[in-house]
């Protein structure tokens, strides 16, 4: 076929795509091990001279398909999945950064996040200077040290759904020979492909709208393939590698070279590959993403209008709003929809927050966002409750700020909700 196909037809047809009598759904190989008849040529597949696969820690084709279709709409080289998307995180920054590097984040992140950032990799000898999502360019070059490895956001941001202006802070970041790192879970690539804006690296929570039904745990990190890792910074990438007999990613991987090392080095040593099952659960997920993310969308552009002109809600955040501060880069990379989280504060106090939440019977109190089914929570005492009052304050998550994971069910019952639960406030 010489048509590029669309975004939603390849959520179903990428990937591993079958030939003459196999099967038409990618099979579950729930197999840790795999047979080989030549001791010289499995001895190749650990010296990274073939492809294939010989211990499903390091990979497995059932994995294997769900990185290759993700690959594909991300428009990346390379994928590696990961159990979750806290390990995606883990496995970029592992990858990317050792003892004496240093990371600049935008703040406009996940608790989880935060905190990974905060505590767990300054044990390993990482340090982070966080600035104020979308600062100016200056802000973010001043934040930029000799040893900075990585500038790091989220598309979207969580929990007030901030848009970022990702190929600026691209710009930024490739002039001091960084890479820039984004999460693009609540966009997925139906809505924004960071690689078409200057993002090296882009991960996602798959878990999230990937998966969409909450079922399945896992994480994704692709590769842009366009990064220099020549440019003096990235040593580790060129010079050889003692544990695969002096061989250079760069060299023997060309523009893979990141994706094959944290797979063979990273996944290998940690070990927190994605499980089959769960690759295979959200293979099938992925089949309906398009559709899902339509619908997530225009429902939560409804909601947030609903929430925007009632008396008892104070402000709204959501990216289709035109009153919103990043309104207009929604315009520039979210064009077909702004997905389907919504913040929102209601007015009075975080009892006053938590009586809403407790009030809704369509919306789910759970500890999870970007679902088929609407869900809800209370960001300050749950997902950044571990977080200082100073970050909080930084990330602009108040005590009375509510999160609203708009799902797909029908619009009118989820506006009843809602006004059910504010009317008793």
């Amino acid at each position: 076929m010489t048509k590029k196909l669309s975004v939603g037809t390849r959520c179903i047809h990428s990937g591993n795509l079958p030939e003459n009598g196999d099967p038409r759904v990618f099979p579950l190989v729930q197999s840790t091990t795999f047979k080989y008849d030549s001791a010289d040529f499995l001895g190749d597949l650990f010296d990274l001279k073939e492809a294939g696969f010989f211990y499903s820690r390091v990979a497995n084709p059932t994995v294997a398909d769900l990185e290759a279709k993700i690959a594909d709409l991300e428009g990346g080289v390379g994928a590696v999945a990961t159990s979750s998307g806290m390990s995606a995180i883990a496995l970029a920054i592992f990858t990317l950064c050792k003892s004496g590097d240093h990371i600049v984040a935008l703040s406009n992140l996940y608790g989880g996040t935060v905190s990974f950032f905060t505590n767990t990799v300054k044990r390993y000898g990482i340090d982070v200077t966080f600035v104020p999502v979308n600062a100016p360019d200056e802000v973010i070059q001043e934040a930029i040290q000799k040893n900075t490895k990585v500038v790091y956001g989220e598309t979207i941001g969580n929990p007030r759904v901030e848009v970022l202006d990702i190929e600026r802070i691209a710009n930024v970041a490739h002039k001091n020979g960084v890479p820039l790192v984004i999460d693009n879970t609540f966009a997925t690539p139906i809505l924004c492909r960071p690689f078409e804006f200057g993002a090296d690296i882009v991960l996602h929570s798959t878990t999230k709208y990937i998966d969409g039904h909450a079922r399945a745990l896992g994480g994704i990190v692709v590769d842009g393939g366009k990064f220099d890792w020549n440019n003096g910074k990235f040593s580790d990438f060129v010079e050889p590698d003692p544990s695969y007999h002096g061989l250079s990613f760069v060299e023997a991987f060309g523009n893979a070279a990141f994706s094959v090392k944290a797979r063979v080095a990273y996944i290998r040593d940690i070990g927190f590959v994605q499980a089959p099952f769960n690759a295979f659960l959200t293979t099938l997920g992925l089949e309906t993403l398009a559709l899902r993310i339509e619908r997530h969308s225009s429902n939560a552009q409804k909601i947030a209008e609903y929430l925007e002109s009632h008396d008892k809600v104070e402000w709204v955040s959501y990216p289709g709003l035109k009153s919103n501060p990043t309104y207009e880069l929604k315009q520039k990379y979210l064009p077909k929809g702004a997905s389907g989280v919504i913040a929102f504060g209601v007015k009075g106090s975080s009892e006053d927050a938590k009586k809403f939440i407790d009030n809704l019977e369509v919306f789910s109190l759970v500890t999870h966002v970007a679902d088929a089914k609407s869900c809800v929570i209370h960001p300050a005492s749950t997902t950044h409750r571990q977080l200082s009052k100073e970050q909080l304050e930084k990330g602009g998550i108040t005590e009375t700020l509510v999160r609203l994971s708009v799902g797909i069910e029908d619009i009118e019952d989820l506006l009843a909700d809602i006004e059910n639960a504010l009317s008793k406030l």
